[in-house]
């Protein structure tokens, strides 16, 4: 919690005070943390003060909170959440426009190749970034199934606003006085949300081997008069195998549950690999393997287990990024008119639209599609810009359009 003294950017978020000690009102109300650069950036004024103390970079995780909207959404959207933030500082604008780059390809990393959601990095509206900074930059996700885009994660440029409000400055290898150029930048418990909507299907979650805490799950199937403890012994070597090789494993032995609730217990948890050891598995030195993903089985011999299992880990990792791609890549619409824009939006679609880039378009766009759905926004405008031909006009504005901008309704 920081006090009042420290809000010196409150207005930029929805801040929640506390004004009571049980029954007793607080002659000094106290504001819960919204973010830290309030908190922090006094603190680098003191320890910046040549240019060897830069480029100055800390990152941590901590609980914020923002009281922006009355409708919460468990992960997505919450008044109180986790998450890492970065604040950085640097001699020049060269050095922050660079990490600003890195950091947001850190992000798309993490979403891609881990999390196996395609995401689109661009540049926010001057609308919608972080309202202290410079400009900011994200990575973008699309939800199919709700017809929104959300915010995957954002890499800002905070310029030097923040050096001038906190009075952090440097001598430079001249002598001279100047002010540090910052960064900020973070994402939430919110990318738990988004791995849920685009991978999870009506059975329960489904995990990327990569980042799922149980890789693998070991199940017992005795039958009437099988040796079950011989399929137990095989089950526990099985797991055994497989841990010495790396990967995370677990059987369930519990007796008071069915295989198959146990099928649908592991399933509705996500784990990527379901094996099964019954007595015609003991008789034929094999196993049988159950995809999450999409619930097909195979037999592997017992003696290529580890080979097998880590070929259909891998497959399953790039299989989740496709299908998820695909989903994504048949809800984006191109359109060219404010008709077509319409049309797509009521489709629940990702659009991707030229635009002029005047603040009032936008916000007049965001006027004309307000409703029970929301309005639609900007969402970014993408690094990898399509070809503008010359005489392109904007959607809803008519004028000349200056880029091509994702739009749709968002979380």
């Amino acid at each position: 919690m920081v006090a009042p003294s420290f809000i010196t950017v409150a207005k930029l978020f929805q801040v929640a005070w506390v004004t009571k000690s049980g029954s007793t009102d607080l002659d000094v109300h106290i504001a819960i943390r919204p973010t830290s650069e309030t908190v922090m950036y006094p603190y680098y004024s003191k320890w910046i003060r040549g240019h060897r103390d830069l480029p100055l970079k800390l990152n941590q995780w901590c609980n914020v909170v923002r009281w922006e909207f009355s409708h919460p959404t468990p992960f997505i959207r919450s008044r109180e959440f986790l998450w890492q933030e970065g604040h950085t500082a640097f001699a020049t604008k060269v050095e922050a426009d660079e990490e600003v780059l890195e950091i947001l390809e850190l992000y798309r990393r993490i979403y891609e190749e881990y999390l196996e959601i395609p995401v689109i990095k661009g540049k926010k509206s001057e609308l919608e970034k972080f309202a202290g900074g410079l400009y900011t930059t994200s990575v973008e996700a699309f939800i199919p199934n709700t017809g929104r885009g959300i915010q995957g994660a954002t890499s800002h440029c905070l310029g030097q606003n923040f050096a001038k409000m906190f009075e952090i400055n440097f001598e430079n290898e001249k002598g001279e006085k100047q002010m540090v150029w910052q960064n900020s930048w973070a994402y939430s418990t919110r990318t738990i949300g988004v791995l849920v909507m685009v991978h999870g299907d009506d059975n329960g979650l489904v995990l990327p081997p990569k980042v799922a805490s149980v890789q693998v799950v070991v199940i017992p199937v005795p039958y009437k008069d099988a040796d079950t403890q011989a399929i137990f012994d095989a089950c526990s070597e099985t797991v055994n195998t497989l841990s010495k090789a790396g990967f995370r494993v677990e059987a369930d032995f519990r007796d008071n549950y069915s295989p198959g609730w146990k099928y649908s217990h592991w399933e509705m948890k996500g784990v990527p690999l379901r094996i099964e050891i019954g007595p015609k598995d003991l008789v034929n030195s094999q196993v049988r393997i159950v995809r999450r993903d999409n619930s097909a089985k195979t037999d592997i011999p017992m003696a290529k287990l580890t080979e097998k299992v880590k070929e259909m880990l891998d497959d399953v990792q790039q299989s989740l990024f496709d299908a998820a791609k695909q989903k994504r890549d048949a809800c984006i619409k191109v359109v060219k008119t404010w008709d077509e824009f319409m049309e797509a939006l009521n489709q629940k679609k990702m659009i991707l639209a030229p635009w002029c880039d005047e603040e009032e378009v936008e916000k007049d766009v965001k006027a004309r599609t307000k409703g029970e759905m929301g309005a639609a926004k900007t969402l970014c405008s993408p690094f990898d810009q399509p070809e503008l031909p010359e005489g392109t006009l904007c959607f809803a504005s008519g004028k000349p359009a200056k880029k091509w901008t994702y739009w749709g309704r968002s979380y």
